[in-house]
């Protein structure tokens, strides 16, 4: 099985919704003994943000439609994100950063470590409120996952290696009509649009294993 994940690291929801995919894909590992593979692609949230990002309260309360919207949409969030264990500290983030260089350099990353990193980013922003959009913090981020030579990483991020991989993601989004995120595409049949719970991703990984014509929902 192979799972395609169009996500951004500044999505909340992307969050819990991968969450949820692995605790039902570690589930249906120790059932299966199958381990899928996974495809990181990129997506933009907000594609208009400029380079060195935009303050986050500006941000989120032009998006929501002001402060008291804001707070309340960060609030359930948040308590979505407790339910499934993780943690989001929004009051921590002071920079709603471009992701580009981002998705860039889990484009660059091994295979084996992509996982790992893009964990790494969501903890970063939503736990620490680290700018995800620096170079100077995605290289530590990177160096604190073990990736050996973040020099190297650094000087391709710097000479635009990973774009053209971007790039295709954003095309192929929106060539497959994805228009938000999270969204899983499972073997390039079947897909599944938004932070679905564990239960919803254990019966469509149930389907898709014993039911080849099991439909797109």
């Amino acid at each position: 099985m192979h799972i395609e994940i169009y996500s951004d690291y500044v999505c909340p929801w992307c969050r819990i919704g991968k969450k949820n995919l692995f605790d039902a894909l570690a589930d249906w590992t120790a059932e299966h003994g199958i381990q899928p593979t996974l495809t990181y692609r990129a997506f933009l949230l907000d594609p208009s943000v400029p380079e060195q990002g935009s303050p986050f309260q500006d941000w989120i309360n032009r998006k929501m439609g002001g402060s008291a919207p804001s707070e309340r949409a960060t609030a359930q969030v948040t308590q979505a994100a407790a339910a499934v264990g993780l943690t989001m500290q929004f009051d921590r983030i002071s920079i709603y950063p471009s992701t580009r260089l981002a998705h860039r350099m889990i484009a660059l990353t091994p295979l084996q470590q992509q996982t790992a990193a893009v964990d790494a980013l969501f903890k970063a922003y939503f736990e620490e409120g680290i700018d995800i959009g620096s170079i100077e913090h995605l290289m530590r981020i990177a160096d604190g996952i073990g990736i050996e030579d973040t020099d190297e990483l650094a000087a391709k991020l710097l000479l635009g290696d990973g774009e053209e991989d971007v790039a295709a993601d954003l095309q192929r989004a929106e060539r497959i009509g994805v228009t938000g995120v999270p969204f899983f595409v499972f073997d390039g049949k079947y897909a599944l649009s938004g932070a679905y719970p564990k239960v919803d991703f254990a019966a469509l990984l149930s389907r898709l294993a014993f039911d080849p014509s099991a439909g797109e929902r």
